[in-house]
C-alpha cells in the first residue's frame, strides 16, 4: 500500500487517469476474452461490448442479419459478458432440450429485483421443487383440465358484454383483453377474478405492461452493462424498480389476506397451497418454501400468466382486422360448427381446423417472445462446432425458429395454411415452438391453449372486427421483454 502511496505522489492526474484506464482496458479484455473454439461475433468494443451495434427496439431482427453473416451459432457481448446465440430449429431444439441448458442466468437488472427467487430466475434445487410444487398444484385446480373450461367461457362471456358496451365506436381493446385473460389466472393463484371497472387493477396490468416493456429497452441494457454505476445514478431504470416494488406490494397484500383467513383443510388456491406447504418444508431450508419466494413466485405466474395470452389475442384482433378475408372464414367455420345458440367448446377444436390453424399462425407470426428466455450452460457443452463454456449465457431465439426459411413455406406473410394439408385438416408442425422447449417449457402451455380457442371463438362468434373508419391498419409493433403491437383501435360489430 505504501508503495501504491509513493507512486501516486509521483504521477501527476493525467497520468494517473491514463494508466487507470489502461488498467480498465486490460481487464475488461481479459474478463470478456472470447474463450477457445467460441463462437464468431460482431467486433465488441471495451466496456459497452456490442451495445453500439444492438437495437433493443428491433433486436430479434438484428440477431438474425447477424446470423446470415456468421452463421447459425453466434455470440455478441451484452449483459457484460459474451452471450452465444442459436438459431433455426435444429440448433435450438439440440440446445434446449440438452440437460445441459437448463439453468437462467444472473442478469444485473433482474437480479436487482427478484434475485435467484420465484420460477423463472431460480435455479437448481429450489427451482425444481417450486416449478413440481407449481405444476402439481395448479393441475388440482384445472390446469389443462376441461374443469377450468366452464370458469374461461364465463369469462369469455363478460368480455363480450364489455365489447358490446363499446357499442361499435372504435377503442382500444388491449386493457379489457388484458382484465379478461388476467382473471383466469387470477382464480387459480389469487381466488378471486377483478371486475373490468377496477380502476386499481387496471392500473396494476398497466403497469405491468409497462414494466414487461421497460425491462427489454436501453436503460435495461445499459443497466446490466454498468450495473454498479447504474445502481448509483437517477434516470429512467429506476422506473423499472419503482413498478416492480407496485407488483410485489399487491402481490404481498394478497399474501396478507389469505394468512389472516387461511384453513389447510381447505386451501383455494396457489397462495392457500403454498401456504401448507410451507409448514411441511420447514426444515429444507434449501427448497424455499418461504414468504418472500413465495411472493416471487406469485409473481411469475400472475404475470407470465396475464402476459402472453393477451398479448397473442391482442396480435390475433390485429392480424383479423388487416385480413377480413380470413375472418370471414373463421366465422364461417364458427358458424357451421358451432352456430349461435350456445358458446364454443374445447372438443370443437377438432371439428374447427382452419381456425385452429388461424390461432396457430397468429402465435406463430406475433412471435410473442421473440428472443426467447437465456439459459447458462451447466458444464462445458459442444453445440455444432463450437465450444461453450460452463456458466455462460445462451440465447435460443425463437424468431429464428417460428420464420425459419428451411420450414416454413411463407415465413414472413400471415399464412394460416401453415397448419393445414392439402385436405384442409389441421397439421402440427416440429418448427411451432412459442412455448419454448425442453425442461423449461412454459408451464402454462396448456391453459394458454384453452384460453387462445375459447377467447378467440367466443370473440369471433359474437363480433366482426374492423378498423375506424378512414384509418389504415398497421402491423407496426414495439419490444420489450414481449413483442406486442402499437396500441391501436378497432370497432366491434354485434353480428
Amino acid at each position: 500500500m505504501t508503495l501504491l502511496f509513493r507512486l501516486l505522489e509521483l504521477l501527476d492526474i493525467k497520468s494517473f487517469l491514463l494508466c487507470l484506464f489502461v488498467f480498465l482496458l486490460v481487464y475488461d479484455h481479459i474478463k470478456t476474452k472470447p474463450p477457445n473454439n467460441f463462437p464468431p461475433g460482431p467486433w465488441s468494443l471495451p466496456f459497452i461490448g456490442d451495445l453500439h451495434h444492438l437495437d433493443p427496439n428491433k433486436m430479434h431482427l438484428q440477431f438474425q442479419t447477424f446470423a446470415k453473416k456468421f452463421g447459425p451459432i453466434f455470440s455478441v457481448k451484452n449483459y457484460g459478458q459474451r452471450v452465444a446465440i442459436f438459431n433455426g430449429h435444429k440448433l435450438v431444439r439440440e440446445a434446449y432440450q440438452s440437460d445441459n441448458f437448463t439453468d437462467r442466468p444472473v442478469i444485473p437488472i433482474f437480479a436487482d429485483t427478484v434475485g435467484e427467487k420465484g420460477l423463472i430466475a431460480s435455479n437448481g434445487y429450489a427451482w425444481k421443487q417450486q416449478r413440481r410444487f407449481a405444476l402439481h398444484t395448479l393441475k388440482n385446480f384445472g390446469l389443462g383440465k376441461k374443469s377450468l373450461e366452464p370458469s374461461i367461457l364465463q369469462e369469455a362471456r363478460c368480455l363480450n358484454e364489455a365489447l358490446l358496451n363499446e357499442q361499435g365506436k372504435p377503442f382500444d381493446p388491449q386493457n379489457i383483453m388484458n382484465n379478461a385473460v388476467s382473471n383466469i389466472i387470477c382464480v387459480l393463484v389469487f381466488g378471486e377474478r377483478f371486475e373490468y371497472t377496477d380502476d386499481d387493477f387496471q392500473s396494476l396490468l398497466k403497469d405491468m405492461n409497462e414494466l414487461l416493456y421497460l425491462e427489454g429497452g436501453f436503460w435495461a441494457q445499459l443497466y446490466n452493462m454498468f450495473p454498479w454505476l447504474m445502481r448509483r445514478v437517477p434516470g429512467p431504470h429506476k422506473k423499472i424498480f419503482s413498478l416492480s416494488r407496485k407488483l410485489t406490494v399487491f402481490v404481498n397484500k394478497k399474501i396478507d389476506e389469505h394468512q389472516a383467513d387461511f384453513e389447510p383443510s381447505n386451501p383455494r388456491d396457489y397462495i392457500d397451497c403454498f401456504l401448507d406447504e410451507m409448514e411441511k418444508w420447514k426444515e429444507d431450508k434449501e427448497a424455499e418454501f418461504t414468504l418472500e419466494n413465495l411472493c416471487y413466485c406469485t409473481m411469475d405466474l400472475f404475470i407470465a400468466g396475464s402476459e402472453t395470452t393477451s398479448t397473442t389475442l391482442y396480435w390475433g384482433l390485429l392480424f383479423m382486422i388487416n385480413y377480413p378475408d380470413i375472418q370471414r372464414k373463421v366465422q364461417e367455420e364458427i358458424d357451421r360448427v358451432v352456430g349461435s345458440s350456445r358458446q364454443p367448446s374445447v372438443a370443437d377444436r377438432e371439428n374447427m381446423p382452419y381456425t385452429d390453424a388461424v390461432i396457430h399462425e397468429t402465435q406463430r407470426f406475433g412471435n410473442i417472445v421473440p428472443l426467447n428466455l437465456g439459459r447458462r450452460t451447466t458444464k462445458d457443452t459442444q453445440v455444432g462446432d463450437y465450444t461453450i463454456p460452463k456458466g455462460t449465457v445462451a440465447i435460443g431465439t425463437l424468431t429464428s425458429i417460428l420464420f425459419d426459411e428451411t420450414e416454413w413455406e411463407t415465413p414472413h406473410t400471415f399464412n394460416p395454411g401453415h397448419f393445414l394439408d392439402a385436405e384442409g385438416k389441421f397439421r402440427r408442425r416440429e418448427a411451432f415452438l412459442p412455448f419454448s422447449l425442453g425442461k423449461r417449457v412454459c408451464l402454462g402451455e396448456q391453459l394458454a391453449r384453452m384460453e387462445l380457442f375459447l377467447f378467440f371463438t367466443s370473440l369471433l362468434q359474437r363480433f366482426t372486427f374492423s378498423p375506424p373508419d378512414g384509418v389504415e391498419p398497421s402491423l407496426n409493433y414495439r419490444l420489450g421483454i414481449t413483442h406486442s403491437p402499437q396500441p391501436y383501435q378497432l370497432c366491434a360489430l354485434p353480428r
